[in-house]
């Protein structure tokens, strides 16, 4: 049996296999980088040893300091969990060198399945139905427009080890094969140490479906039904559930005793996944994708299912213990659905968005389980995926799971960075998804969800984020604390304005006048020119009931809201949250604000710089590529132009915001723009917002 085991991740996959292995009685040894030194999971295990450094490369995918953290603890066990290690064939062997168990399969199957180009020929072997594919020479663009060709067009550049979208671009032409592939290297280097490609046929519509299979030791494998994972986007996946809508009792058997066949090919121990492309019509038909040789970030929908606990499997097939099971007892329960909820803003292509989480809470509802990956308070590193929690609701039936979802992730409170939680809302209540129409495609047929918002009028929120910040600074007034919300020393002095910017960089003018002369409190507010009437119930410093309008029958919300020190407000009821930034009242100088010189819209690290001083560029042409979060984000120019100055190099780690190329346009203007609606500082004597009063 283990005793004592190292937990090489982090984030909500480490807090997971933490929480298993303290049930069963396991001591737990936990693994840190600098930016995760305050992180739940380092507080969470019984002991936690530092690694030195930030980024991945440097901590996490340090081989010789897990190690060394392991030998120092007297570990015998590692759990690699997702990403990171869990499928380097290598580690794998290094701890068995080490006379560490490595909770996953032999580094054989690690080996054979961790390369895509390998996987492919194993499956084919064993008659499991394959997509086309081309390897790629290292460095002949020639051959590789030849192999586009013979494949035809749409086709996926796809990293051969690793997985999670990264390393894989979609090229539709010619045009966009070269860029593609130089990316995807630089990502798959990046992501998992390894640069190599190749070209895969690609099915424009079809649906990703996979089976997780489980094998012991003592030759007993079985298939935990599937899970369907469709919705995706940049290939990777935002939204399971288990079972499919699109899977029947015949079809699910077929694919699960493929799976478990190509598992025992291999000689596999313990949990796996098999994913398929399934493309549906009058005779579904499946191809093999990928096994995935570790623990899914999607299983909890399998667990909420069949009731079992997979990490905890894991540990015991890792110490030799059989199954206790076969395929006649694997039961299935309800309808489980999974969502990640991620730092990123959906209307900007989901980018990245690190920086200061200021409040992340939620309640803990029944049939709603929350895998947190974060505390009540974080700092989002630009060093890591952007994954913050993993949310799954359980339910007898998909609709129910889907609404309980929905609500679940609704009433949460996630203040500071922009996250993807309107979108997944709006998403789990579309009717697209209430019927089961989940394709790989469904985030592209529906744009709409992108910029999704609180179905709570906006309106509303800015009239209880006005409210509240007004009885917060009164409150605190020496002077005027005694006095009523709305009381004015000059009746007829205008009313009092601001201009506040929305989370998507959006500026609104603002007008409001507060009047408490008679019972509830009213507020009169203007917002861009549009006059709306509202009364206000229950008016305290973190909460107030919004009334839109005051005849009766008028709808009321109730809000919550948090007013931070930097001068943000969040506002929060049932239906979703809103939040806004204080703006300067004067734009920022022309010499501050938009133009040509691009900025980097993330803070990361620079990968790539296309440009020297006195080139020529087009709009739209690429310039920098900074890597953030694992992901790439081209900066392009704006208009046609020459460099006139590069201010950044390979390897350099930048802010968000920072100026990367100095650009004279046609006219011969310098600029230098703020990028994606953001605004410069304040330049010196210009004027800041008027304070709420």
């Amino acid at each position: 049996m283990i005793s004592t085991l190292l937990v090489a991740n982090r984030g909500e996959i480490a807090r997971r296999v933490i929480r298993t292995a303290r049930e069963m009685g396991i001591r737990t040894v936990a693994v840190f980088s600098e930016p995760d030194a305050c992180a739940p999971h380092v507080h969470e295990a019984d002991v936690a040893v530092a690694l030195g450094g930030a980024t991945a490369a440097e901590t996490y995918l340090d081989q010789e300091k897990i190690l060394r953290a392991a030998a120092e603890t007297g570990s015998d066990a590692v759990h690699p969990g997702y990403g990171f290690l869990s499928e380097n064939a290598g580690f794998a062997r290094a701890c068995a060198a080490a006379g560490l168990v490595f909770v996953g399969p032999p580094p054989a199957a690690v080996a054979t399945m961790g390369r895509k180009d390998r996987a492919k020929e194993v499956a084919r072997s064993a008659g499991v139905p394959v997509l086309p594919d081309s390897p790629l020479s290292p460095n002949d663009p020639a051959d590789w427009h030849s192999a586009a060709a013979s494949l035809g067009y749409p086709l996926l550049v796809k990293a051969i080890a690793g997985g999670g979208g990264k390393g894989m671009r979609l090229v539709s032409g010619p045009a966009s094969l070269a860029d593609a592939i130089e990316s995807a290297r630089r990502e798959a280097d990046s992501a998992f140490g390894d640069p190599g490609v190749f070209l895969e046929k690609y099915l424009t519509a079809p649906r990703h479906v996979e089976i997780q299979v489980f094998a012991d030791s003592h030759g007993h494998a079985v298939y935990l039904n599937e899970r369907e994972c469709s919705v995706q986007r940049r290939h990777q996946k935002v939204i399971e559930e288990a079972p499919s809508p699109a899977v029947d009792g015949a079809l699910r058997e077929r694919m699960g005793k493929t799976a478990v066949s190509l598992a025992q090919a291999l000689g596999y121990v313990g949990a796996g996944t098999v994913e398929y492309l399934l493309d549906c019509g009058p005779e579904p038909r499946f191809y093999f994708l990928e096994m995935n040789t570790r623990l899914q970030v999607e299983h909890p929908v399998t667990e909420e299912i069949t009731g079992l606990d997979l990490v905890r499997l894991q540990l015991s097939v890792a110490s030799g213990e059989p199954l206790g099971f076969g395929q006649e007892d694997v039961r299935v329960s309800g309808h489980a659905i999974e969502v990640r909820l991620y730092a990123e803003d959906p209307s900007r292509a989901f980018a990245p968005s690190p920086g200061a989480l200021r409040r992340y809470r939620h309640g803990h509802g029944p049939g709603v389980r929350w895998e947190d990956g974060i505390g009540e308070t974080a700092e989002v590193s630009p060093f890591y995926d952007p994954l913050l929690a993993k949310v799954i609701a359980h339910a007898p039936t998909r609709r129910e799971a889907a609404l309980k979802l929905a609500r679940a992730l609704a009433g949460a409170e996630v203040h500071g960075t922009t996250t993807n939680v309107a979108f997944l809302v709006a998403a789990l209540r579309s009717a697209a998804f209430l019927a089961g129409e989940t394709r790989t495609d469904f985030v592209s047929l529906h744009p709409e969800l992108l910029s999704a918002q609180a179905p709570t009028p906006e309106h509303v929120h800015l009239a209880a984020a006005v409210a509240v910040t007004v009885a917060r600074r009164r409150r605190r007034d020496e002077l005027a604390r005694h006095a009523p919300p709305g009381f004015r020393v000059l009746p007829g002095s205008p009313d009092a304005s601001v201009v506040w910017a929305d989370a998507s960089g959006v500026d609104h003018a603002i007008a409001y006048r507060l009047d408490a002369a008679s019972g509830d409190a009213r507020l009169r507010l203007t917002v861009d020119g549009v006059l709306h009437e509202l009364r206000l119930r229950d008016l305290s410093e973190s909460a107030v009931r919004v009334r839109d309008g005051v005849q009766d029958g008028a709808r009321e919300w109730p809000c919550r809201v948090a007013v931070y020190d930097d001068g943000s407000v969040w506002v929060n009821d049932p239906d979703g949250q809103r939040g806004w930034r204080p703006r300067p009242r004067l734009p920022a100088s022309p010499a501050r604000s938009a133009g040509a010189g691009p900025v980097a819209d993330v803070a990361g690290t620079v990968v790539a710089v296309r440009v020297r001083p006195g080139d020529r560029v087009a709009a739209g042409q690429r310039l920098v590529v900074v890597e953030a979060m694992k992901m790439e984000r081209p900066s392009v120019a704006a208009v046609d132009g020459v460099v006139e100055a590069v201010h950044v190099t390979v390897g350099q780690y930048v802010d968000a915001q920072t100026v990367l190329v100095t650009v004279r346009d046609s006219q011969g203007v310098r600029r230098q723009r703020g990028g994606d609606g953001a605004t410069a500082p304040p330049a010196p004597g210009e004027r800041v917002p008027k304070p709420l009063s």
